[in-house]
């Protein structure tokens, strides 16, 4: 992860004024694009869940992560077709829910050679069989102190938000 920058606050400790919309969407673009990895949030058919870190690449309209096919999220996303992933430190976070779409490695070069250069690992190159997801957002939240939570979805059913 990269090192967190310091935010914006008052006097006295007190959060910051809220962001406008707009601002949010511009943070929020800048830290997918800039951060390397996210939390993913997936759950079993029996309501197991599991919390992962997982590095990802951002194309400007979807996140696309690599882990191995086996795994109990690459198989849970999978199943369910939809995941929920989260980026940023607790008072500067970023919350995407979206659908998923399985790329079997070999099947996209481009995206391939995309993902290993911004997520700095090859999974070609590793002996486990890997999968790509690829994550569609449908909704995303963004917000820093309580005072953001009012406005906090940027995107909803796939569509920014004015």
């Amino acid at each position: 992860m990269t090192p967190e920058k310091e935010e914006p606050r008052s006097v006295a400790g007190r959060p910051a004024p809220a962001r406008s919309r707009s601002q949010r969407k511009t943070d929020t673009l800048e830290k997918l694009r800039t951060e390397v990895d996210l939390w993913v949030a997936s759950a079993s058919s029996d309501g197991q869940a599991y919390l992962v870190p997982l590095s990802y690449h951002w194309d400007g309209a979807r996140l696309t992560l690599a882990t191995p096919r086996a795994t109990p999220t690459a198989r849970n996303l999978i199943r369910a077709g939809r995941a929920r992933a989260a980026l940023g430190p607790t008072r500067d976070v970023v919350i995407i829910e979206g659908h998923v779409e399985a790329i079997p490695i070999g099947t996209s070069p481009e995206l391939e050679e995309e993902h290993a250069r911004a997520a700095g690992f090859d999974p070609r190159t590793l002996s486990d069989e890997y999968v790509y997801l690829r994550i569609t957002p449908q909704e995303i939240q963004a917000w820093r102190e309580d005072n953001e939570l009012k406005g906090r979805y940027l995107m909803r059913r796939g569509e920014w938000l004015d």
